[in-house]
């Protein structure tokens, strides 16, 4: 198979799915215990947490590990809006953020909070300017992406997180997609709170942490119970998930410059090929450096996103319509839409995501495969055959 779809989840490395084997069953006591096999587990997610913080230049001690990234976002936004309730109510999000922000903000919303969604411009980014003038006395909260998940825009965190500072907000940011893909120091970047999971970035499922800032500090404890975590996440620690975490950081760290510029230029390579020997096909999303070195989004007018990707499966090629959450939904991507692309246009739309494994050979055999299922399905369009 060639697998175009490392956005939604990567293959877990062997260092890593090795790393974790023994916590199954030979390092398998609760970290909490006191006798030496719980000290073992203990000594894991310390090491874990190092590396994690490593990755993001920080300290150990601002990392709290959730069950994945919609965990980490919800914890940083319910919790936040409940500490400072009692400042004001009022959050400021954008139109294009992942499902765990967008539908936790209107769950708040219920809740008696008032959310203003920002909108993007035509290739996904948010104003710093925008933040600026959306903020306001009772302003207690902005979430901004740091990378989009469907067309891979990197926003201007940092100049955000700046001006949140500036007016005295908290600033929180979904960087799942970005996280060991970009380099990242949020104690740089104005960046309060960090949402990141470890199944991007050849880890396990089903484990993610939260970066706490130092003047996010006072945020509480989403789940209660032992205590763990600092009294901040209790539950009882998925430990070879945790190693399997650390292990994947320490990894990316080492490869992150290598990583992205060849996946920055096979890439590149791909969008070329595809615009310029596919008619009426577009790139959505920036392109360059503006982008996440993985990242493909492309509409094919006179087609439907979702019989393509069924002839490419069949093709042994995995790709997607857009983000992994939304899989099966029969509305068009949000993203798509917010950037000025109609309904039409975003159900013309595939998303395809590159890894370190993915070849030159493999993306030249997708785009003669591209070319052959898309002249097969526009064939039997008639908006097609009269454009022609």
């Amino acid at each position: 198979m060639i697998y175009l779809d490392n956005a939604a989840t990567t293959r877990i490395r062997q260092e890593v799915l090795g790393e974790m084997l023994p916590y199954f069953d030979q390092y398998y006591g609760n970290a909490s215990a006191v006798y030496s096999l719980g000290a073992k587990s203990r000594y894991a997610i310390d090491q874990a947490r190092d590396r994690a913080a490593a990755l993001l230049s920080t300290r150990p001690e601002r990392i709290f590990f959730t069950s994945g990234g919609s965990e980490s976002d919800n914890w940083a936004l319910i919790k936040t809006a409940e500490m400072l309730s009692h400042k004001g109510r009022h959050i400021i999000t954008t139109q294009i953020e992942h499902p765990a922000v967008l539908n936790t903000a209107r769950s708040l919303m219920e809740r008696g909070f008032e959310v203003t969604f920002l909108p993007v411009d035509s290739e996904g980014f948010v104003s710093p300017e925008a933040v600026r003038d959306a903020i306001r006395d009772d302003t207690i909260l902005v979430s901004v992406m740091t990378a989009n998940n469907e067309i891979g825009t990197i926003e201007p965190v940092a100049e955000i997180g700046e001006v949140c500072h500036e007016a005295g907000v908290l600033f929180h940011t979904d960087a799942v997609q970005a996280f060991g893909q970009i380099p990242m120091d949020p104690d740089r970047m104005n960046i309060d709170l960090l949402s990141a999971s470890a199944h991007k970035i050849y880890g396990p499922n089903g484990v993610g942490l939260l970066y706490i800032g130092p003047f996010a500090s006072h945020i509480g404890a989403l789940i209660h119970g032992g205590g763990q975590e600092k009294d901040k996440r209790s539950g009882t620690e998925n430990v070879p998930g945790i190693v399997g975490f650390g292990k994947a950081c320490e990894l990316a760290a080492a490869t992150i410059e290598k990583r992205m510029e060849a996946e920055s230029a096979l890439r590149d390579h791909l969008i070329g090929r595809i615009l310029d020997e596919i008619e009426y096909s577009s790139l959505n999303g920036p392109s360059g450096d503006k982008r996440l070195p993985g990242n493909i989004n492309i509409s094919f007018k006179y087609i439907e996103a979702e019989s393509l990707l069924i002839l490419l499966d069949q093709n042994d090629i995995a790709a997607s319509s857009g983000s992994a959450c939304s899989a099966g939904s029969i509305e068009p991507s949000h993203v798509l839409l917010a950037i000025g692309r109609d309904e039409e246009e975003a159900r013309e739309s595939i998303r395809m995501t590159l890894s370190d494994k993915t070849t030159l050979e493999e993306l030249d055999q997708t785009v003669e495969i591209l070319k052959k299922n898309i002249d097969m399905l526009r064939s039997s369009n008639i908006f097609y055959q009269a454009a022609k």
